[in-house]
Formats: structure tokens, sequence, C-alpha cells
């Protein structure tokens, strides 16, 4: 086993093997030591409860539109610019309004944590009528509320949008969707979102995935760091952090530390597949049991000929068109394989690729050799 690790992968590659062998290897090296390149950052594996961002939207209109509006039969745009109107002090009949040149919006974005007073967060633009276009539009002030149903940004400011649309006599084109567009730094944050890290001294940390074994990695490289007991692994999800004394004035400083350490992650056996596209994706924990497969198919290919049926000189017949088929079958040369029991993802994939199976065939392979208790993975069928 430690030649394995230690030159497996170098030997592998001097080997001359087929082209299904090189797929295999491809893979196992892209997968590579786990050692060496699973760590990452608990910043990317985790997050600080209570500091996080926050969904707002709004509703607004978009104007200056080059007739790629709504449609007049839009009503709720109509009313829209009515009432926007009238707060100006422009009373008009709804009858007269034409809309070609605005469209009804919904405005998202998100509130990141700690966000003051007076900065500035994008946002997405996206036609909820039957405008054709975006494109060159502006946004008109837009309120823009969290779930609380309190205001804490407005938005205004010109589109960008990074598609087009065109239409002709009986044809059109397009590309992306011009029906929505981004306003960068277009919405001013107006509401604070109340959080504050002084006077703390306790923190939780709340794991992207929870696990067991990296929960009590992560709590045993921060007490590690810190050379004393700072951290407490709670559940697979959570860990409760303690503010040492020597960072009693300083709580940012202890959790910037905190969250470059790195962190190798335990990961659950898992395979994913697709069906619709052949795509097999299997992390670097599978393991198979020893097993036999068979692999092979029968393929019926039915061709159809369109001849004509033509009379005999001076016999008044007719010509009739005929059609005849022609049918034939071929089997691909069934074998009966062996795999052994393995210790990596790539040993499985070389030993599948070497039988000349497709992605397609190898989800059906898959799900075949776990129904059969040989693979020791959750299966997820995409």
């Amino acid at each position: 086993m430690e030649d394995r690790r230690e030159h497996g992968i170098g030997e592998r590659k001097t080997r001359n093997v087929g082209r299904f062998v090189c797929a295999a290897l491809a893979l196992a090296l892209a997968l590579g030591p786990a050692a060496a390149s699973e760590a990452a950052r608990l910043k990317d594996m985790a997050s600080v409860k209570g500091v996080r961002s926050n969904q707002i939207i709004g509703y607004g209109l978009v104007v200056g539109l080059r007739g790629t509006g709504d449609k007049q039969q839009t009503q709720f745009t109509v009313q829209s610019l009515r009432s926007m109107l009238a707060k100006m002090g422009v009373s008009i009949d709804p009858r007269l309004i034409r809309i070609s040149n605005v469209a009804a919006v919904m405005v998202t974005a998100k509130l990141p944590a700690f966000a003051r007073t007076g900065s500035s967060v994008d946002v997405v633009v996206s036609s909820v009528g039957d405008a054709a276009s975006l494109k060159g539009g502006t946004l008109l002030m837009t309120p823009l509320v969290g779930g609380d149903g309190q205001i804490y940004a407005v938005a205004q400011g010109p589109l960008a949008v990074g598609g087009f649309s065109a239409e002709g006599s009986g044809s059109s084109v397009s590309q992306n969707h011009p029906t929505v567009g981004t306003v960068v730094g277009g919405a001013t944050v107006e509401r604070e979102v109340a959080y504050s890290m002084v006077g703390q001294d306790e923190f939780e940390i709340a794991l992207h995935q929870p696990d067991f074994t990296t929960a009590m990695r992560a709590a045993a490289r921060i007490n590690e760091e810190f050379r004393e007991p700072v951290a407490i692994a709670r559940d697979s999800g959570t860990l409760d952090l303690t503010l040492p004394a020597a960072y009693q004035k300083d709580a940012v400083g202890f959790m910037a530390r905190v969250e470059m350490l790195e962190i190798a992650p335990d990961r659950a056996a898992r395979v994913i597949l697709n069906e619709r596209t052949g795509t097999v994706v299997m992390g670097d924990t599978v393991r198979i049991a020893t097993v036999a497969v068979a692999h092979g198919n029968l393929t019926v290919v039915v061709d159809q000929m369109n001849d004509v049926s033509q009379p005999a000189p001076f016999s008044d017949g007719e010509t009739t068109p005929v059609q005849n088929s022609a049918i034939s079958t071929t089997q691909d040369e069934s074998q009966l394989t062996v795999i052994e029991e393995t210790v990596t993802i790539g040993d499985l994939v070389r030993a599948l690729n070497a039988m000349g199976t497709t992605p397609t065939d190898l989800v059906s392979i898959i799900q075949a050799i776990k129904a059969a208790g040989a693979l020791s993975a959750d299966v997820e069928t995409m």
C-alpha cells in the first residue's frame, strides 16, 4: 500500500495503456492526493452566525426605452405610471397613456453584512411585463424592502444589459436575455441591519456542510492555533468559540485569525449521475467491493427503401410505389469482467473504461453495482 501511494500515479503515467485507461488516469490525477489538495480555509467552509447577507426587493419602472417597453394591454404598467405621475402633480387620463417606452420591473439585491448607511450595492432589474428589451433604459427611484417590510435601500440609475434583440418582417434575432439588466452600485443603503461584535465573548460558527469529522478537526485545529481550549464542536454543523483573554478587545482580529486556518474537510462518499447527459461525477472516497460486470449492446437497424414498380411496355399497367424494408441486427461482443476491490476512484473508472463503456453506460453500470451492494457510496441521480 505504501508503494502504491508513493509511486502509483507516477508509475501509471509511464505505462503503455490504451485510450480509455489514459482518460481514467487523468481523472484520478485531477482528484489528486487528498492530503495535499483538500485543505481549505475555514472561511470557505463555514460562516459566523449572524454575519450574513439579506435579500431585498422592490417594484419599479424603467423608462427611456426605444419602443421596446410593455404593450398597451399591460395594465399594471399603465397604473404604475399614472400613480407615479399623480405623486408629481400630473393628472392624466389613463386611456391617453402610451407605455411603449416604459417597462415594469422587479428590482432585487443582496444587502451585505455590516453594510452601512450610504454604501452602495449592485441591483438586478428584471422585466415583469411583456417588454422586448430593457436596453438603454433608466431605472427610476425604487425603494427596496426586506422580509420585515422595512425599506433598507433605494435604487436608481441607468441599466447595463448584456443582450440584444431585433425584429424584422417575419424574422427576429436575440442574444442572451435583453429583459434582465444590472445597475452597478445602483442602490444606496438607507437602513442598517443591527449586528455588533463589540462586547461579545462567545461566537458560533456554522459549517456549510455539516459533518462530525470535519467539526472535530476544525475545533482541534483552532485549539492548536491558540494553544488553549477556545473551540468546542457542539454538533456536526456548529462550533462554539470563546474569545481568548488576549483578544478581549479585538474580536475582529480573533475571527480573522480563525477564518484563515486551513482545515481538511471529510466528505461522504457520493456518486452523482445525470442520465440525460451521461455525466458521472465521483469523489475520491468512493469504495467498491469485488464485483463482476458483463457489458454488451444489441443494435437493431431498420432501413426503408422506396422503390417503383414499373410495368412491362405496352401492358397497360400502372407505375406504383413500393416500400421495402431491410432489417439487420448486430450485437457487441459481451464480456464478463471482474473488477477487483479498489481503494481509489481511478481504479474503478479505469476498470470500467477498459471495457469500452461510454458515460451513458457508466450510469447504468454504477446503478447496477450499487443495487448489488458492492458500491459503498450514496448514489444521487440528477
